[in-house]
């Protein structure tokens, strides 16, 4: 079977989730491509997209806010007008000779701009080829409903059924297998074990903090409030690609153990040593935190797609979120001094966590295709 996955460069959840499908597709022994969609198109389109993306979240978050919240309050099949759509109308002949070229069994895509751009393709070439939507948050982002043409969407958990069914997809077209991860994420070594290797005291609570891969939020912050509690504790942090803010946490001497980190491949490992984790809830981080069955403190969401999963992880009992008089210092606090805090946590993260969702989505999408043959 040869698979093309279709991703975008907005932030990196979107390539990784792309990475973990085609890492278990060639596991199982078939052929597996993923394309960076509009870098395929156009450079300056991809920069317009990716570069774009990352100076909206930081520079205008008021603004991405509102046109996000105005977005969700669209009439049903109110798009046919959007400016994503009539963009994609325009692009759309590139990819299309692309898909015919590789010509795939099976197309899978990792952001709703792909799938936009599926749809159009479906309703203006007819193709065939059976398309998988993959929604990388726990919500159903407003763009969407402009994806109905797709064979099947894959949402992060049951509890989205009634959101997608909204957004006008059919009952059998929704499965509810997870987001993507990497296989690494579904198994949960010993915290002695990994501590250990860390050369950190395996007897002693961990917090871990992370950005995401660009070291988003006030990490030096979060850390010297934390080592201000009086708790034994030792902290993990990754920054990701800000080095900045790196080398401002290594030039300071802390009162609790900390180990500072830049980008980092081993963050399966990181988890497994720690009894928290401190982030923004980007969809695939909290996708694999919960694999991991790891409660969580989320800060600095994005506003928009993060802070609707914020909403749903909070609802659920999953993790706590910062915000107005609500600080790091409080929640970490509760976590460890209130006793049986943690457990409880996690028998509520042991009803929604998908820790093999990418078998689940290769093993459906192996079947799917191969009826769609013998039909």
């Amino acid at each position: 079977m040869k698979v093309l996955v279709l991703s975008v460069t907005a932030g990196e959840g979107h390539n990784s989730t792309a990475k973990a499908l085609k890492k278990q597709f060639e596991a199982m022994g078939h052929e597996c491509m993923v394309l960076d969609t509009y870098l395929n198109i156009n450079k300056g389109l991809y920069d317009i997209v990716s570069k774009g993306y990352l100076l909206t979240v930081d520079k205008f978050k008021k603004l991405y806010s509102k046109v996000y919240t105005k977005l969700e309050g669209r009439t049903k099949n109110s798009y046919e007008d959007s400016i994503p759509r009539a963009a994609n109308r325009i692009i759309a002949g590139k990819t299309y000779r692309t898909i015919e070229e590789y010509s795939p069994d099976l197309l899978i895509y990792t952001h709703p701009f792909c799938g936009i751009l599926v749809d159009v393709i479906k309703q203006k070439k007819g193709m065939d080829v059976t398309a998988i939507g993959i929604v990388t948050d726990y919500v159903m982002h407003p763009f969407w409903e402009e994806a109905l043409r797709t064979n099947y969407i894959v949402i992060p958990n049951e509890l989205l059924i009634p959101a997608a069914e909204r957004k006008g997809f059919k009952r059998e077209q929704i499965l509810a297998y997870g987001i993507p991860i990497d296989p690494k994420f579904s198994r949960i070594s010993p915290k002695a074990e990994l501590r250990a290797k860390l050369g950190l005291d395996v007897n002693k609570n961990t917090v871990l903090i992370m950005g995401g891969s660009m070291g988003y939020g006030s990490l030096l912050d979060t850390i010297k409030k934390i080592d201000d509690l009086d708790l034994d504790l030792q902290i993990i942090c990754v920054c990701g690609n800000n080095s900045e803010q790196r080398e401002k946490i290594d030039a300071l001497t802390f009162k609790k153990k900390v180990l500072n980190y830049g980008y980092v491949t081993n963050v399966d490992e990181l988890m497994d040593a720690s009894d928290c984790i401190v982030s923004k809830p980007g969809g695939l981080t909290t996708s694999e935190t919960l694999a991991k069955r790891l409660p969580m403190i989320i800060c600095d969401p994005i506003p928009g797609h993060e802070q609707r999963n914020a909403e749903f992880l909070q609802n659920n009992g999953v993790a706590m979120a910062l915000g107005g008089a609500y600080s790091v210092v409080d929640a970490v606090h509760q976590l460890f001094s209130v006793e049986g805090r943690i457990d409880d946590m996690r028998r509520s993260i042991d009803i929604i966590r998908k820790p093999n969702s990418t078998s689940d989505i290769c093993k459906f999408a192996e079947e799917a295709v191969k009826r769609e043959k013998e039909e």
